[in-house]
């Protein structure tokens, strides 16, 4: 699924040219401290068995703490294409505006 995600979304920051990627730092900054809180919630969510990742439904890479390769992309891809589609609408509506102006 995380693939329609990239599909849907990455093809802003080539033919509007949202300039989102080249703002590493930026997406970084935005991205990395929300994922972090998340994947220690799923850690600490399948540790006390609140749930867990069925061994079916991934495809077998895991990372630190058994957390799936799947999680930790969701957390890095999902938001990136939130920041892509919101950047996109910014390039076609100039005059919305969105809070973070100066």
């Amino acid at each position: 699924m995380l693939i329609f995600t990239v599909v849907g979304s990455f093809w802003l920051e080539i033919f509007l040219k949202v300039g989102v990627l080249r703002r590493v730092k930026r997406v970084a900054l935005s991205i990395l401290p929300v994922a972090l809180i998340f994947l220690v919630w799923d850690y600490y969510a399948v540790s006390a068995g609140h749930w867990w990742f069925d061994e079916n439904q991934v495809v077998g890479i895991f990372g630190p703490k058994g957390i799936p390769l799947e999680e930790f992309l969701f957390f890095i891809v999902v938001p990136l294409a939130s920041l892509l589609t919101i950047e996109a609408v910014r390039t076609q509506k100039r005059h919305w505006k969105f809070g973070d102006e100066s």
